[in-house]
């Protein structure tokens, strides 16, 4: 690479991230109800991405957004729902893709999927384009419903999201995820949950920022009861829980959230339950 080369890209580099500390000091002014239109967890995430990419090269921040261990985390996830059923030929929609560790994990096997990620942020799907196959397909929602037809997913799968949304907003999603499934289709989520003792630092950390005002999103808690009403009344059948230590997949390894997995039942879902 020639030296003129070199510096035109550390300067466009300069230039972005020089743009997104502007972003980010625009955010930290701007008065709190001037946003209040999007939902909490778009204003939460989208000032999240703002600060990582003005504080960190593009590389380093959209990993740091996602929880960090890119590769790894998104290897992890790709085993999992290999484990669980995904194959060639399926049509998998990841909600709440984030910057594409999963879409990245696949194109790195090359399975021939339909995949379809969702996400609130553009500039988290930018990235993801990079380092996707190049016939995924990416789009943005910031809506409480999934931007998909009836019955057109065969699984869907929400790593890192539920964990901070409020109850009400998840069983939202639940309920229309249900819509989207093809009958039989499987839904995949990770969650925190008291029960598993690993996930009390995360609430330690959370209380701390609290009492400083300074929690940058929620930490949302789902205990497996909850889930299981849930189920009964969306019409969902449960298939297995995993703990979030546990990696009945094997390699690389356990993906640190316990993790959900349910299947579209063939009954209809309770009546009075809130269903579109």
């Amino acid at each position: 690479m020639s030296s003129a080369v070199a510096y035109d890209r550390r300067l466009k580099a300069l230039l972005s991230r020089s743009r997104n500390i502007a972003r980010w000091i625009r955010d930290q002014l701007a008065s709190p109800t001037g946003k209040e239109t999007e939902p909490h967890f778009v204003r939460e995430y989208q000032h999240l991405v703002t600060k990582a990419l003005a504080l960190y090269p593009t590389d380093k921040a959209m990993s740091l957004v996602v929880g960090g261990n890119f590769d790894r985390a998104g290897d992890a996830q790709r085993a999992l729902l290999r484990w669980i059923g995904l194959r060639d030929g399926m049509r998998l929609l990841d909600f709440g893709c984030g910057s594409g560790r999963l879409a990245s994990a696949l194109a790195r096997e090359a399975m021939r999927i339909d995949y379809y990620g969702i996400e609130v942020d553009q500039r988290l799907l930018d990235f993801a384009k990079s380092k996707a196959s190049g016939h995924f397909r990416f789009a943005t929602s910031h809506a409480l419903t999934i931007p998909a037809p009836d019955a057109s997913a065969d699984m869907v799968c929400a790593f890192s999201v539920f964990t901070h949304l409020r109850q009400s907003e998840t069983y939202l999603y639940l309920e229309d995820i249900r819509r989207v499934l093809r009958p039989g289709g499987k839904l995949v989520f990770s969650f925190l949950e008291f029960a598993q003792p690993l996930y009390w630092k995360i609430f330690e950390e959370t209380l701390s920022k609290e009492r400083r005002n300074m929690l940058p999103h929620l930490n949302e808690f789902i205990e497996r009861n909850a889930i299981q009403v849930w189920c009964e009344k969306l019409g969902y059948e449960i298939q297995t829980f995993i703990s979030g230590d546990a990696a009945p997949w094997g390699d690389p390894g356990p993906l640190g959230q316990s993790v959900a997995v349910l299947s579209r039942s063939s009954r209809n879902p309770v009546s009075g339950s809130g269903n579109i």
